[in-house]
């Protein structure tokens, strides 16, 4: 298993606040979520403010009372850093800011600097970093500073300070734009790169699997177990297994990697980038491509942690992620994990498309896989082949790929019963008795 290279910060206190809009909003699952967030950017929450408004004040977000609530407990807990559960807009950000004299994130932004922490990859990298540029770029602001005015006289002060501001921010803009071109057309070079491999793997007719759901539901967790005993090497080297740890975002970066079955069943097994209630459509954007592997899988695999009293709203989380994506009516085993934390009975199969699990239990695997076999593999037939001696490297392909049902001889050539797909019927029609 990689190790955690994430660098290590001391934690700061943090002050939490939100706003109740709606009798019907989910805010303590919000709020929960947004705690764990904090603490994935090692961020210690002292005190949550919450206030009922049934619209954002335009300037501060919250009332002028609320405001000054947060304004002394900045003092009293000296937390000078305030995380709100909304994404605010860069005046409401400036105003808050000057009112409480802290330092102001949005749910938006703390989620951004996490994701900036965790990217490994290259791609990863570029695609966090567009993702903040976009963000930041409505929010830069001028530097309004007094040394601007006391570079010129009174008479001219106000114009020539003006001025000088706006020449200041529209440099920064373009610098900014600047950056966001470069990166994308490094992006649309690796993801070049990308398309021609994936497009290597459709053509290889190995199906694809790939586990979607909320972060921190177990989904690194089942694929290092699945690798540990169907993958090549993986279960004597960490390193092509993937970074499991019990935070949110615990990794950013799509892991691909094919699992053979003691039957031979062979498929390309992938594990997507978590997701996160209001997970900001930059990085939905941005990480489109990365989220392709779900997008052309031939199954998904939704891991939910059962044990969570949110889990439901995960669910709808993940669901409505992939719509996002434009990813509708895709097969998919949702996948209840986490059982024996729940203290559920596991492994429990309902139908063909969800199952219970504990991850780390063998048995939930193999019943897991035997789902994710039927939804694969359904459509293979029993077939007989009559090969010609001279084509013995095609039974030698054949009987590297699939499962021998039985094998004879005569004097035609080898004899051979096995599963097929449809496309392999085809491609091997002239052998088909």
């Amino acid at each position: 298993m990689a190790e955690d290279n994430s660098t290590q910060q001391p934690v700061r206190p943090v002050l939490l606040a939100a706003l109740r809009q709606d009798q019907k909003q989910n805010l303590d699952y919000e709020l929960e979520e947004l705690e764990n967030l904090a603490l994935a950017n090692r961020l210690e929450p002292v005190e949550t403010f919450i206030q009922a408004l049934e619209r954002p004040n335009p300037a501060t977000y919250f009332g002028k009372g609320k405001v000054e609530e947060l304004r002394m407990a900045v003092q009293t807990y000296e937390a000078d850093l305030i995380v709100t559960n909304d994404e605010l807009s860069p005046s409401q950000i400036r105003n808050l800011e000057a009112a409480t004299q802290a330092t102001v994130v949005d749910r938006t932004g703390l989620i951004l600097d996490i994701f900036a922490q965790r990217a490994q990859t290259k791609v990863a990298k570029l695609q966090v970093q567009l993702a903040r540029l976009e963000y930041q770029l409505p929010r830069l602001r001028t530097s309004m500073s007094v040394s601007l005015d006391q570079q010129t006289g009174a008479g001219g002060a106000g114009f020539t300070s003006r001025g000088a501001g706006e020449t200041k921010l529209e440099q920064s803009r373009r610098r900014l734009t600047s950056e966001m071109v470069a990166i994308k057309k490094e992006l649309a070079a690796l993801q070049k790169d990308a398309s021609t491999q994936g497009k290597k793997r459709q053509e290889s007719a190995i199906p694809t699997v790939a586990l979607v759901g909320y972060t921190n539901a177990g989904k690194s967790t089942l694929m290092n177990q699945l690798l540990t005993r169907f993958g090549q090497g993986a279960e004597s080297d960490s390193s092509k297994q993937v970074f499991e740890k019990d935070m949110l975002f615990a990794t950013l970066n799509t892991t691909i990697r094919q699992l053979t079955l003691p039957d031979k069943f062979r498929f390309l097994l992938s594990d997507t980038v978590g997701f996160v209630s209001k997970l900001p459509h930059h990085l939905v954007a941005a990480f489109e491509s990365t989220l392709q592997e779900a997008a052309n899988a031939d199954l998904l695999l939704q891991v939910v942690d059962v044990s969570d009293e949110h889990s439901q709203a995960m669910m709808a989380t993940t669901e409505e992620t992939l719509a996002r994506l434009g990813i509708k009516d895709k097969a998919m085993i949702t996948v209840y994990n986490k059982a024996d934390k729940a203290q559920m009975a596991y492994p429990v199969i309902d139908g063909e498309a969800a199952i219970t699990i504990s991850a780390r239990d063998r048995q939930s695997q193999d019943d897991l896989l035997a789902l994710v076999k039927k939804a694969l593999f359904a459509d293979r037939k029993e077939v007989t082949l009559t090969v010609p001696f001279a084509d013995f490297a095609v039974v030698a392909r054949l009987l590297d790929d699939h499962e021998l049902i039985s094998q004879k001889f005569d004097e035609k050539g080898t004899i051979v019963t096995l599963a097929l797909s449809p496309d392999e019927v085809n491609r091997y029609q002239q052998y088909l008795q």
